[in-house]
């Protein structure tokens, strides 16, 4: 059974540093307590009514296990994290000198708090946010100072980034409106917890955000995972992917319905799996320059096909993979077996858009509002910074950032219009 599977890949990714499952809000303060004894929690929304019964529920466990808190709680981020919000979190972390942190929200006010804490702890030595941007730089700061980061706990409560899960961290400076990326083992949460109960109160767009993040984490490792990597990733990703895509209408159709926000759940911690064993690449990539008119999880939706596209000539066998997916989920009518290359990646791209159009989802950036010439300029910018070479490099058509403008223009130009025959390959 595919829900038996995917827990079995979920506690082999995590072991004992992550619980899961409905109800589990109750073990928090055990989990925690190893770490230290002083708290300051981090959490999204105080205030917000749908919130308080979360943040009553972290407290009580907190309390009951013995913990101290370090102060009052403090506001998680808005969303895309941006560097204003990591900055305020960092401040109060500092004033009240926790043993611990727990941060209690979704992807964006946890990658804030990651950001947060590496920064109270090197800001003194390093001030410049935007040194810790790329890969590996915390741990190298750590070394170079012998420190050590502030342990932190997550507590999720909405299936989606997977933020609880990974070494990734995703911030804004909201001035360029551009996304900046951190990758580093040092900001991994070494203990995490999923109640998914909490995700029933969730809006309909955060969960649908959520579950398309979940499937692009799967997709863009799936595609781009080196093949001495493979078979592990194939296993994680596919069962990730048909999780997701099987699920994401039922459970919009029936928010209460524990079975299948478990199914999202296990479904996007996949996606966590998946890019802790490769990385995401293009979709991903350009989704940071897209920010002030898209969520992350509709530009990633919105973006996929078209690099699904571009890719097909160099991943045919893996991409027969994923047609057969959306083939017996519906969305894939024509016979596959006798569609090679770029065909079979245009069929593909038009099953994925096809899931896109069914849940309100744009697949062009023209039906986009606020869309403009600019932000293709943008993204194709922001591909050759040196900060997210990564992405290229994840990506199973070689590209550098001399190919960007001739080779990813013809990709964000095809996605203005849905016009697929225009994306170029290498």
């Amino acid at each position: 059974m595919m829900r038996d599977l995917a827990i079995q890949l979920i506690r082999e990714f995590k072991g004992n540093n992550y619980l899961f499952g409905n109800g589990c809000i109750k073990e928090l303060g055990k989990h925690t307590a190893p770490l230290g004894k002083r708290v300051s929690i981090v959490a999204l929304s105080l205030g917000k009514t749908w919130a308080k019964p979360v943040h009553d529920a972290v407290l009580k466990s907190i309390q009951n296990a013995g913990l101290t808190l370090a102060g009052e709680m403090i506001n998680g981020a808005a969303p895309n994290a941006p560097y204003e919000d990591v900055f305020r979190i960092c401040s109060e972390i500092k004033k009240q000198k926790p043993d611990v942190v727990v941060s209690v929200g979704a992807g964006s006010s946890i990658d804030a708090t990651k950001a947060a804490i590496a920064y109270s702890v090197l800001s003194d030595k390093y001030p410049d946010l935007n040194d810790y941007f790329g890969m590996g730089y915390i741990t190298k700061m750590l070394q170079e100072t012998n420190r050590k980061l502030i342990p932190m706990v997550v507590v999720q409560v909405t299936s989606g980034s997977a933020a609880h899960l990974t070494k990734y961290a995703n911030v804004t400076d909201m001035k360029l409106q551009q996304k900046m990326l951190i990758i580093d083992d040092a900001v991994t949460p070494p203990k995490a917890l999923f109640d998914y109960t909490f995700s029933t109160s969730q809006p309909k767009d955060l969960t649908l955000d959520g579950s398309f993040d979940g499937i692009s984490h799967c997709l863009e490792v799936f595609m781009g995972i080196p093949q001495d990597k493979f078979e592990k990733a194939k296993e994680i990703c596919l069962t990730g992917i048909e999780l997701i895509v099987n699920n994401v209408k039922k459970v919009i159709a029936n928010p209460s319905d524990l079975t299948a926000r478990e199914t999202i759940g296990l479904g996007t911690d996949l996606g966590g799996y998946a890019i802790m064993t490769g990385g995401t690449s293009g979709a991903h990539l350009n989704s940071f320059s897209l920010t002030d008119i898209l969520t992350h999880g509709r530009a990633v939706a919105l973006m996929n096909p078209y690099y699904v596209v571009f890719f097909s000539t160099a991943i045919e066998t893996r991409l027969r993979m994923i047609a057969d997916i959306y083939k017996r989920a519906g969305y894939l009518k024509e016979n596959t077996s006798s569609l090679k290359g770029r065909e079979l990646g245009m069929a593909i791209a038009k099953a994925m858009m096809s899931l896109s159009k069914e849940i309100g989802f744009p697949t062009t950036l023209s039906e986009v509002k606020g869309f403009k010439d600019e932000h293709v300029a943008r993204c194709l910018s922001a591909a050759k910074m040196p900060a997210m070479e990564s992405k290229l490099k994840n990506m199973p058509v070689a590209m550098t950032a001399d190919h960007v403008d001739e080779y990813m223009g013809t990709i964000l130009r095809a996605s203005m219009t849905g016009n697929l025959e225009i994306i170029k390959s290498i």
